[in-house]
């Protein structure tokens, strides 16, 4: 690959980094005179619509029929994830909440299970599941009502077929216990093979309890969902859990 087609494909992919961040922030399609004004890119606004217009021959953007902007497609957020997305950390006051929390009453492993799906979700705002190998239709769920708050999720009728999704436990299991290839695996929309929730994205992980079983922790929520935020507190999650009991 020539230098000039090495410097086009990361012009392309700093684009469609701008246009997945910005809309995760504001669920408002992007424009390229909002991205030229904002982010002075050395590039001329036309230089960064003819971007935006490969970007979405390509699959990777869309625009809504009453906008010049662009929104990310399932396949865009699939490759911001696999090649965009940064690593963040919680906040130092953030873990320190977290470890307060645990401190609360955790005398067994389901008051662990389901304190730590309740803070997941508190801290993400979207909703957290908790699972334990072998343990039948058993599940710790928590968040449900953000549902409700997934900013591009607006049908009533599928906001019901999410929230009756998440009382099919098996279904649910069977998502959480999938063979993972990544220490962190997500899952964004039709890869999901679940109707009900095929706007959705599913971020799952791995934990250890020293002194007990293993299982899962995911994040259930929008497809243009905090995935950065997600990932740093799931990461963190599979961590602490194998530490506290």
């Amino acid at each position: 690959m020539t230098s000039k087609r090495i410097e086009y494909k990361e012009r392309k992919e700093i684009v469609l980094g701008i246009v997945v961040n910005e809309y995760i922030k504001s669920v408002t399609p992007v424009s390229s005179g909002y991205i030229a004004q904002k982010y002075h890119l050395d590039l001329s606004p036309a230089t960064i619509r003819n971007i935006l217009a490969e970007l979405e021959e390509d699959g990777y953007l869309t625009h809504p029929h009453t906008s010049a902007g662009r929104i990310p497609t399932q396949q865009g957020y699939r490759y911001y994830v696999d090649h965009l997305m940064h690593e963040i950390q919680l906040l130092g006051e953030e873990k320190e909440r977290i470890k307060v929390e645990y401190q609360k009453e955790v005398k067994d492993l389901e008051t662990l299970l389901d304190r730590t799906s309740e803070v997941i979700a508190d801290l993400t705002h979207y909703t957290s599941i908790v699972s334990v190998d072998g343990w039948t239709r058993k599940i710790f769920c928590k968040g449900t009502s953000h549902v409700i708050e997934y900013p591009d999720i607006r049908d009533l009728n599928k906001i019901k077929e999410i929230l009756y999704a998440l009382e099919e436990k098996e279904r649910i299991l069977e998502l959480l216990n999938r063979d993972l290839e990544e220490k962190i695996n997500i899952f964004i929309g039709h890869e999901l093979t679940f109707s009900a929730i095929d706007n959705c994205s599913l971020v799952i992980s791995q934990y250890k309890v020293s002194s007990g079983p293993s299982g899962r922790i995911a994040v259930l929520g929008p497809t243009c969902m905090n995935y950065e935020r997600v990932v740093s507190t799931l990461d963190y999650f599979s961590e602490l859990m194998g530490k506290v009991l």
